[in-house]
């Protein structure tokens, strides 16, 4: 089992950075493809970007290519999601999630374990 816990959120203008963290507990960590997730009021949670549970292969959602990048170090167990050029269409509340099996899926309900969130809020 992997729980999660985000930080990092915050508020911040239009073009600027924020770095998430996703801390994971247990010792299966390096066995899971992590993702994050984002959530706007009113909206459904939609796909941001996933990394490889070996670093080895990352996606991303087309509005955030060149501006986000993801990250994990193994070591740590922890995943990072750093944000640059933020705008305000970015705001939501932002969740890390693991899985297992196969590389990739976009899928929320193929992620098995989640974080409560961190938000973020972006002014223009």
């Amino acid at each position: 089992q992997v729980q999660l816990v985000e930080s990092g959120g915050g508020l911040v203008q239009a073009g600027g950075s924020l770095r998430l963290s996703c801390a994971a507990s247990g010792r299966t960590f390096s066995s899971n493809h992590m993702g994050w997730f984002r959530q706007a009021p009113g909206k459904e949670r939609e796909f941001v970007a996933a990394i490889k549970l070996d670093s080895g292969s990352t996606y991303y959602t087309d509005s955030v290519k060149g501006r986000f990048t993801i990250s994990r170090d193994n070591a740590k167990n922890t995943v990072t999601l750093q944000m640059n050029s933020l705008k305000p269409e970015d705001t939501a509340n932002y969740h890390c999630a693991a899985r297992t099996g196969y590389w990739f899926s976009s899928k929320v309900s193929e992620y098995d374990y989640w974080g409560q969130g961190t938000q973020v809020a972006v002014s223009a």
